[in-house]
């Protein structure tokens, strides 16, 4: 299985193309629109350790409610959009790239992820984003509960839509294989922006990040994050199954579980209209 998986990353991954952004000087301000058809933009924000590139709604200094989407493993923020679209309309929105992924900064080293908890939270700090609600699928979310743990002052509350890594199947096989399954019940375009973002990290970052989500003991730390949280899982997901998910819900100690019926794993690309529908409630979203 290890065969497997590092030779379908060197498949999917080519040299990064260089950052757009590398050499800008700004504090946060390289707008440019995404595609002709979205309102969502892309920025820059300019922190310690090198630029972070983020899609947002906001044309301006950030109104609360914040909301901040995290994305997946080696993925970036570009496969958010849709949820994005989605919440603009009840408030402002946040994607990063987390770094080391997407068109924010390549560290040499890959962070791991207290390192990669820290970075969100001098992004915030940096954009002006004092606490927020915190959206995330699969490995982003490993990288909330971390954030949760370290920054809490920074949560206001958490959404884990299809938590990784199940504690039952916590192996490079078992993983692989489910996530060969769940390839066919997701969108094709989502396979295009996937090979386009492992190309964009580079195979030893991917490689790396995947090992980093395997060696996670997630269920270890979700009893200590004190921030209400919901997890969400698609009804037809095959990397969370139920018994994972109402597991994950329970341990944490203000924890829901919501599911979502004929969805997969990918609920932020493939369904976003339910998946909003379903967390505006618990994050108390209203129409301005």
């Amino acid at each position: 299985p290890e065969l497997a998986v590092k030779r379908a990353v060197t498949a999917l991954t080519k040299p990064a193309a260089k950052n757009p952004a590398a050499g800008k000087s700004c504090e946060a301000a390289r707008f440019e629109e995404i595609d002709d058809s979205s309102k969502i933009i892309s920025q820059w924000t300019k922190t310690s350790a090198g630029l972070i590139h983020s899609l947002t709604s906001s044309h301006g200094p950030p109104v609360p409610p914040v909301v901040v989407l995290i994305h997946g493993l080696v993925i970036s923020s570009r496969y958010m959009v849709p949820t994005a679209e989605q919440l603009m309309q009840l408030c402002d929105v946040y994607a990063p790239d987390l770094p080391g992924y997407g068109k924010s900064y390549k560290p040499r080293r890959v962070l791991n992820l207290p390192e990669l908890a820290d970075a969100l939270a001098e992004w915030m700090e940096t954009i002006g984003i004092a606490k927020a609600h915190l959206v995330a699928n699969s490995f982003g979310c490993q990288v909330l509960v971390e954030f949760a743990l370290r920054h809490p002052q920074r949560v206001d509350r958490l959404v884990l839509q299809g938590p990784t890594v199940d504690p039952e199947a916590r192996s490079l096989g078992r993983q692989l294989l489910r996530l060969i399954i769940n390839s066919r019940r997701e969108q094709p375009a989502l396979g295009r922006i996937t090979r386009a973002d492992y190309r964009a990290a580079g195979v030893r970052r991917a490689w790396a990040t995947i090992k980093i989500a395997l060696a996670d003991p997630i269920e270890q730390k979700l009893p200590h994050v004190q921030a209400r949280a919901l997890v969400v899982r698609g009804e037809k997901d095959p990397i969370v199954p139920q018994s994972w998910a109402e597991r994950a819900a329970q341990l944490l100690p203000h924890g829901e579980l919501c599911v979502i019926p004929g969805a997969a794993h990918t609920l932020n690309y493939s369904a976003p209209r339910q998946l909003v529908t379903a967390i505006r409630p618990f994050l108390q979203l209203v129409e301005p």
